[in-house]
């Protein structure tokens, strides 16, 4: 059969788009179709590294899990990643072509990026029996019309046929819809062959008065109500949506996670939510370090603003005397922020040039302009430190980092097998002195053992027994998630849009 392409477009961000494409990936890949997500143009800062070290965007690694494929940087051409305000990183076929403001890759730039995403889209459609598109924001931001590379213009240009999905949990749900559906042309409405609303609470009979009558104002069926459900413990799609992640709270071991401005790759937290007894805490500033076990600092995309956040609001002097009684580990860009100085005399992440580190690793990071490391990465756990009982133990993790860090007086955290670490051409990773440790290793908690031995650590300075390391709750909960999803869309949607359109 020739290649079919069905289009998740939402009335605003977060309405649930990545999801219902994960779920329609795992359903019509269980059917026995070769089925592939797409997002042509995304702006994120939680983003991934392919077998192929080309980075995309975490929600679509999800996708393509939930579709059983190997993630590819055809699934998502074009990536965003907002860096200081108006700017942002570009990056096309997973490598980073350049930092551009609004009008330079809208108008100079539009061409290029659109000329990638038919090549993406072509390559997929070549490979698989159906492409599931996942639009951007909303269709209706008709101020963006005819600069548009995210939504109607890539169904048209699939020739797709779209299903709209809203939250009906922000309230407005009725006015959502019918005001996507005015302010879109005809042309651009006609693609549109049914509503799903997503995220109810309540009597479905209570809602049945208000579908009859948006069917009769849109012209289109409503093929589902999708119910909230909270057992669901998915990657969320960017930092944005960290003002509604609702951390489990209620564990005698607490993890705080400082809530970078310029926060990325946070999803490296997800897997400590699901240790026995830890619960995790987001840190801004202004909020209280005291009777937190360890401190996470977590990746940013660009470090030295970030950096100098912490010094301008006392979190650095904070998280310093801190390190000397708990653990505090540094993931990519925090981990540089762990060492003495970050240099940038060069302006390549920013106009600050050398700032001062938080002092607790002895060692310097250094933005040269050679580029961005990209690569899939593994390596063995040196000992030492934090981690002096785990010598030996085999980790692996993805990087994406600017800037190279050399040691002085302080061990390695890795040695590395594949990747780059701490500088281009390998050798070792990260650092470890005492109760402070660091990696350019995203993905570092999602290593069982890994994450355990440290977790265990914490369990035994709060005076709990250390646990077994017998089974991997979050890998679990990933899988049971997946499955569930795809079984609550199945039972509350009408999928016959999609079985048609695969008949024909």
């Amino acid at each position: 059969m020739s290649s079919r392409c069905i289009m998740v477009q939402g009335t605003s961000s977060s309405a649930g788009k990545s999801v219902l494409v994960a779920a329609l990936c795992r359903i019509f890949s269980r059917r026995g179709y070769r089925v592939a997500p797409f997002k042509s143009q995304n702006m994120s800062l939680n983003s991934f590294t392919t077998s192929e070290n080309r980075e995309i965007a975490i929600a679509q690694v999800l996708q393509a899990e939930a579709a059983g494929i190997e993630p590819s940087h055809h699934m998502n051409p074009v990536l965003l990643k907002p860096k200081e305000d108006f700017t942002s990183q570009v990056i096309v076929h997973g490598r980073p072509v350049g930092n551009m403001n609004f009008n330079e890759y809208q108008v100079d730039f539009r061409g290029t990026a659109l000329e990638a995403i038919k090549e993406s889209l072509e390559y997929l459609k070549s490979r698989y029996d159906l492409i599931v598109i996942e639009g951007a924001g909303s269709p209706a931001e008709i101020n963006m019309r005819d600069r548009d590379l995210a939504n109607m213009e890539i169904a048209h240009l699939a020739d797709a046929d779209v299903i709209l999905v809203a939250d009906i949990d922000r309230g407005g749900v009725f006015a959502s819809i019918a005001g996507t559906f005015m302010l879109l042309d005809e042309r651009d409405r006609s693609r549109i062959k049914g509503v799903v609303i997503n995220k109810f609470r309540g009597n479905l009979d209570i809602l049945m008065p208000g579908i009859e009558r948006i069917e009769e104002i849109t012209g289109v069926p409503v093929l589902g109500v999708l119910p909230y459900d909270e057992a669901l413990r998915l990657p969320e799609e960017d930092s944005a949506s960290l003002a509604d992640r609702k951390y489990r709270g209620k564990g005698k071991i607490k993890v705080g996670v400082i809530r970078l401005p310029r926060i990325s790759n946070f999803t490296d937290i997800d897997p400590l939510e699901y240790e026995e007894d830890v619960s995790v805490k987001l840190i801004e500033a202004g909020d209280s370090l005291h009777n937190l076990d360890a401190i996470i600092i977590p990746g940013t995309r660009n470090t030295i603003n970030d950096l100098i956040h912490l010094h301008e609001t006392g979190l650095a002097h904070e998280i310093m005397e801190l390190s000397q009684d708990i653990p505090v580990f540094g993931i990519c860009g925090g981990f540089q922020m762990l060492g003495r100085r970050v240099v940038d005399d060069g302006g390549h992440e920013s106009a600050h040039g050398t700032v001062e580190g938080l002092g607790l690793l002895d060692c310097e990071t250094v933005f040269t302009g050679d580029g961005k490391i990209i690569s899939q990465s593994r390596g063995e756990i040196i000992g030492g430190g934090l981690f002096h009982g785990l010598g030996g133990e085999t980790v692996e993790g993805y990087e994406l980092h600017e800037g190279t860090t050399v040691l002085g007086d302080v061990k390695p955290l890795i040695r590395v097998e594949k990747g780059s670490g701490n500088l281009r051409d390998g050798g070792f990773d990260g650092a470890v002195d005492g109760n402070v440790a660091g990696t350019y290793f995203h993905g570092i908690f999602h290593n069982f053992r890994f994450r355990r031995y440290f977790t265990n650590i914490l369990r035994e300075q709060r005076g709990l027994e250390p646990l077994d390391y017998d089974r991997d709750d979050f890998r679990d909960s990933r899988r049971f998630s997946l499955d569930r999803l795809a079984e609550i869309v199945e039972n509350n949607m009408d999928l016959s849009p999609v079985e048609e359109l695969l008949k024909n």
